[in-house]
């Protein structure tokens, strides 16, 4: 398993690498830069004026050694001005030459500097992605508990009419995207239109302090869409489990049908949910974008939109590959549950 662990883990780090680089290259296209440029100059910059401004920042350099620096491998750019100024990507203007540093990237814990924020680009993903945690956590409560519930009482007895309920509620939650269920339930539970005003319609007090009030319509809104998804391939696997033969040696045997379901057929109707489960936290990071900008939560997906919208590049660069990381991470935790889950799976 620790051979397993560590062979995954490289091909991990190598992919990571040439994910990131393309996302890194997309970002730095000479359109992105030119709007980055007027918008931190003037946006009549001539087209000299914007070449000067990205030439001082080493912008125009090469892409292997602009993603060099970003890294933190390749000594950061140094530009000194006419008048004997010296700036650079690693120290401040007036930092004394001894003090500066050569080498100033991800690998050195700098992940450049917002400029919608005018903050650490680190200090603000880190920070976001923490309310996002916050808020994947209560849905993964709530979301894979009752889904695995409701996709094994439907198949344990496949056409059954408990069986048709549960799926046809599946479906629907399946069915109805985040941004109809979520204005729905904001409209129906905290507006006067319905004089339910049960809860909050706005999540941005749960930053602070997440109450039932305020995070429930969020979090349900988000558990719903996912519910359906985990329940059927739950359904499906469990149907399949239990019209294997073992199952059916069992019942012949006098084995209670409770029995059956916990000892025998539970198991092995959990590896295809398992796998499903991993791949929903990825699509929860970044699926939350509609729902915190819907009840206006300023997590991870929240800093996306801003990012994106204002060309951030830095910030859309960090947040990308945050992303790319959390998808390897829980492709790892997908195998290796896989691999304890199905006995039959050798490690060679």
């Amino acid at each position: 398993m620790g051979l397993f662990i560590l062979r995954r883990l490289g091909v991990m780090i190598v992919t990571a690498l040439c994910l990131t680089f393309v996302v890194f290259f997309l970002t730095n296209l000479y359109p992105n830069l030119e709007k980055l440029a007027k918008t931190q100059g003037n946006f009549r910059m001539s087209d000299e004026a914007v070449e000067s401004y990205l030439s001082k920042r080493g912008y125009l350099d090469p892409m292997p050694l602009k993603f060099g620096r970003w890294l933190g491998v390749v000594p950061g750019w140094v530009t000194q001005a006419p008048d004997g100024t010296v700036t650079g990507r690693c120290f401040a203007q007036n930092t004394l030459a001894e003090d500066r540093p050569t080498f100033c990237g991800v690998l050195q814990g700098n992940w450049g500097k917002s400029t919608v924020f005018n903050d650490d680009v680190g200090t603000i993903v880190m920070e976001r992605l923490g309310l996002t945690g916050k808020l994947m956590g209560f849905v993964l409560l709530v979301m894979v508990p009752s889904s695995l519930l409701i996709g094994v009482l439907a198949g344990m007895r496949e056409g059954s009419p408990l069986d048709r309920t549960l799926s046809t509620f599946s479906i629907s939650t399946t069915a109805t995207p985040e941004y109809v269920s979520g204005v729905i339930f904001i409209a129906v539970f905290s507006s006067s239109a319905f004089e339910l005003k049960w809860f909050k319609g706005s999540a941005t007090s749960a930053m602070e302090n997440a109450t039932f009030e305020n995070f429930t319509l969020p979090v349900l809104t988000i558990a719903l869409y996912g519910m359906g998804y985990i329940a059927r391939m739950t359904r499906a696997s469990m149907t399949e489990v239990m019209t294997a033969q073992y199952i059916r040696t069992a019942r012949l045997k006098g084995v209670s049908f409770r029995n059956i379901v916990i000892k025998h057929a539970l198991r092995n109707a959990l590896i295809a949910p398992f796998t499903v489960i991993m791949l929903q936290i990825p699509w929860l990071l970044n699926g939350v974008v509609i729902v915190e900008t819907l009840f206006n939560y300023k997590g991870f997906g929240w800093v996306l939109v801003q990012a994106a919208g204002n060309n951030d590049i830095e910030l859309l660069l960090a947040v990308s590959v945050v992303s790319v990381i959390v998808v390897l991470l829980t492709q790892l935790i997908s195998d290796i549950g896989y691999v304890i889950l199905n006995p039959r799976i050798r490690i060679s």
